[in-house]
Protein backbone atom coordinates (compact mmCIF):
# COMPACT_ATOMS: atom_id res chain seq x y z
CA UNK A 1 0.00 0.00 0.00
CA UNK A 2 1.28 3.11 -0.86
CA UNK A 3 1.82 5.45 2.63
CA UNK A 4 -0.45 4.58 4.98
CA UNK A 5 -0.07 8.12 7.23
CA UNK A 6 -1.55 9.45 4.14
CA UNK A 7 -4.42 6.92 3.66
CA UNK A 8 -4.94 7.63 7.20
CA UNK A 9 -5.03 11.72 6.79
CA UNK A 10 -7.49 11.30 3.73
CA UNK A 11 -9.36 9.03 5.58
CA UNK A 12 -9.75 11.22 8.40
CA UNK A 13 -10.77 14.19 6.74
CA UNK A 14 -13.01 13.32 4.19
CA UNK A 15 -14.44 10.02 4.95
CA UNK A 16 -18.35 10.94 5.97
CA UNK A 17 -21.27 8.55 7.10
CA UNK A 18 -25.21 8.87 6.33
CA UNK A 19 -27.48 8.38 3.41
CA UNK A 20 -26.10 9.43 0.07
CA UNK A 21 -26.98 8.42 -3.86
CA UNK A 22 -23.63 8.17 -5.58
CA UNK A 23 -23.02 10.11 -9.58
CA UNK A 24 -23.70 6.13 -10.46
CA UNK A 25 -26.94 6.18 -8.77
CA UNK A 26 -25.75 3.37 -6.45
CA UNK A 27 -26.29 4.00 -2.27
CA UNK A 28 -23.85 4.29 -0.30
CA UNK A 29 -23.87 4.87 3.90
CA UNK A 30 -20.16 6.11 3.59
CA UNK A 31 -19.18 8.95 1.18
CA UNK A 32 -15.68 10.68 0.62
CA UNK A 33 -16.49 14.62 0.39
CA UNK A 34 -13.32 15.28 -1.86
CA UNK A 35 -13.77 18.89 -1.41
CA UNK A 36 -12.62 18.63 2.60
CA UNK A 37 -9.48 16.98 1.12
CA UNK A 38 -8.80 19.03 -1.70
CA UNK A 39 -9.66 22.22 0.54
CA UNK A 40 -6.80 21.32 2.64
CA UNK A 41 -3.44 22.69 1.35
CA UNK A 42 -1.41 20.62 2.46
CA UNK A 43 -3.44 17.42 2.20
CA UNK A 44 -3.93 18.32 -1.48
CA UNK A 45 -0.01 19.15 -2.05
CA UNK A 46 0.74 15.59 -0.03
CA UNK A 47 -1.60 13.93 -2.27
CA UNK A 48 -0.11 15.54 -5.65
CA UNK A 49 3.18 14.90 -4.76
CA UNK A 50 1.82 10.77 -3.98
CA UNK A 51 0.37 10.86 -7.96
CA UNK A 52 3.89 12.20 -9.37
CA UNK A 53 5.01 8.64 -9.68
CA UNK A 54 1.44 7.49 -11.40
CA UNK A 55 2.03 10.02 -14.41
CA UNK A 56 3.27 8.19 -17.07
CA UNK A 57 6.33 9.88 -18.92
CA UNK A 58 4.33 10.25 -22.28
CA UNK A 59 1.66 12.49 -20.92
CA UNK A 60 1.83 16.09 -22.41
CA UNK A 61 -0.72 17.52 -20.24
CA UNK A 62 -2.84 16.70 -17.45
CA UNK A 63 -7.01 16.55 -18.24
CA UNK A 64 -8.52 17.86 -14.76
CA UNK A 65 -12.17 16.81 -14.61
CA UNK A 66 -14.35 19.28 -13.44
CA UNK A 67 -14.55 19.66 -10.73
CA UNK A 68 -13.19 17.16 -8.20
CA UNK A 69 -10.40 16.67 -10.83
CA UNK A 70 -9.29 20.06 -11.24
CA UNK A 71 -7.30 21.07 -7.82
CA UNK A 72 -5.49 17.34 -7.98
CA UNK A 73 -4.65 17.99 -11.79
CA UNK A 74 -3.50 21.85 -11.13
CA UNK A 75 -1.39 20.74 -7.73
CA UNK A 76 -0.43 18.19 -10.07
CA UNK A 77 0.94 20.60 -12.67
CA UNK A 78 2.89 22.67 -10.51
CA UNK A 79 4.84 19.36 -9.22
CA UNK A 80 5.31 18.00 -12.60
CA UNK A 81 5.81 20.81 -15.26
CA UNK A 82 2.92 19.58 -17.18
CA UNK A 83 0.44 22.03 -18.51
CA UNK A 84 -3.34 21.54 -17.69
CA UNK A 85 -6.09 21.90 -19.04
CA UNK A 86 -10.13 21.83 -17.32
CA UNK A 87 -12.28 19.63 -18.67
CA UNK A 88 -16.04 20.52 -18.38
CA UNK A 89 -18.69 17.95 -17.43
CA UNK A 90 -20.02 19.26 -21.20
CA UNK A 91 -19.12 21.79 -23.37
CA UNK A 92 -20.09 25.56 -22.84
CA UNK A 93 -23.11 26.50 -25.15
CA UNK A 94 -21.44 30.01 -25.57
CA UNK A 95 -17.73 31.79 -26.20
CA UNK A 96 -15.13 29.35 -27.07
CA UNK A 97 -17.84 26.31 -26.76
CA UNK A 98 -15.26 24.65 -25.73
CA UNK A 99 -14.80 20.84 -23.67
CA UNK A 100 -11.69 21.55 -22.23
CA UNK A 101 -10.02 24.90 -21.27
CA UNK A 102 -6.54 25.71 -21.09
CA UNK A 103 -4.77 24.50 -24.52
CA UNK A 104 -5.70 22.12 -27.22
CA UNK A 105 -6.14 18.63 -27.11
CA UNK A 106 -6.18 17.90 -30.63
CA UNK A 107 -3.39 15.24 -31.45
CA UNK A 108 -1.98 15.28 -27.93
CA UNK A 109 -1.63 12.58 -24.93
CA UNK A 110 -3.35 13.22 -21.78
CA UNK A 111 -3.62 11.88 -18.96
CA UNK A 112 -6.82 12.03 -16.99
CA UNK A 113 -7.28 13.05 -13.26
CA UNK A 114 -10.06 12.42 -11.18
CA UNK A 115 -10.67 13.22 -7.42
CA UNK A 116 -13.38 9.43 -6.76
CA UNK A 117 -13.95 6.68 -9.04
CA UNK A 118 -16.96 4.62 -8.49
CA UNK A 119 -18.52 3.29 -11.93
CA UNK A 120 -16.00 5.58 -13.36
CA UNK A 121 -19.08 7.76 -15.45
CA UNK A 122 -17.43 11.28 -15.24
CA UNK A 123 -14.44 9.47 -16.77
CA UNK A 124 -16.26 7.68 -19.80
CA UNK A 125 -18.26 10.91 -20.82
CA UNK A 126 -15.09 13.50 -20.74
CA UNK A 127 -13.29 10.56 -22.51
CA UNK A 128 -15.75 10.29 -25.29
CA UNK A 129 -15.88 13.82 -25.87
CA UNK A 130 -12.10 14.39 -25.52
CA UNK A 131 -11.28 11.56 -27.84
CA UNK A 132 -13.72 13.00 -30.32
CA UNK A 133 -11.67 16.48 -30.18
CA UNK A 134 -8.47 14.23 -31.30
CA UNK A 135 -7.16 13.47 -28.01
CA UNK A 136 -4.91 10.93 -26.97
CA UNK A 137 -5.75 8.67 -24.01
CA UNK A 138 -5.15 5.14 -22.31
CA UNK A 139 -4.44 6.12 -18.32
CA UNK A 140 -6.53 7.52 -16.16
CA UNK A 141 -5.20 8.67 -12.53
CA UNK A 142 -7.44 9.24 -9.54
CA UNK A 143 -7.12 9.49 -5.88
CA UNK A 144 -10.06 6.93 -4.58
CA UNK A 145 -11.15 4.13 -6.01
CA UNK A 146 -14.55 3.27 -4.50
CA UNK A 147 -13.48 -0.60 -5.73
CA UNK A 148 -16.89 -0.78 -7.43
CA UNK A 149 -16.60 -1.23 -11.12
CA UNK A 150 -14.29 1.50 -12.35
CA UNK A 151 -11.24 0.14 -13.50
CA UNK A 152 -13.32 -2.87 -15.30
CA UNK A 153 -15.73 0.01 -16.87
CA UNK A 154 -12.57 1.60 -18.18
CA UNK A 155 -10.73 -1.04 -19.66
CA UNK A 156 -13.93 -1.49 -22.04
CA UNK A 157 -13.10 1.67 -23.51
CA UNK A 158 -9.01 1.18 -23.81
CA UNK A 159 -8.32 3.53 -20.03
CA UNK A 160 -6.01 2.27 -17.59
CA UNK A 161 -7.10 3.40 -14.16
CA UNK A 162 -4.51 3.85 -11.51
CA UNK A 163 -5.75 4.83 -7.85
CA UNK A 164 -3.19 6.21 -5.60
CA UNK A 165 -6.06 4.18 -3.08
CA UNK A 166 -8.45 1.57 -3.07
CA UNK A 167 -11.02 1.63 -0.93
CA UNK A 168 -10.29 -0.98 1.35
CA UNK A 169 -6.65 0.45 1.94
CA UNK A 170 -7.82 3.72 2.97
CA UNK A 171 -10.35 1.32 5.31
CA UNK A 172 -6.89 -0.45 6.49
CA UNK A 173 -5.64 2.76 7.11
CA UNK A 174 -8.11 4.18 9.59
CA UNK A 175 -7.93 1.42 11.85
Amino acid sequence: MPDASLAKRIYDTAHITGEFTLRSGAKSNEYFDKYLFEADPKLLKDIATALVPLVPQDAVALAGLEMGGIPIATMLSQLTGLPVLFVRKKAKEYGTCKIAEGGPVKGRKLLIVEDVVTSGGAILDAAKALRAEGAILDRVVCVIDRESGGPANLAKVDLALRPLFIMSELKKAAG
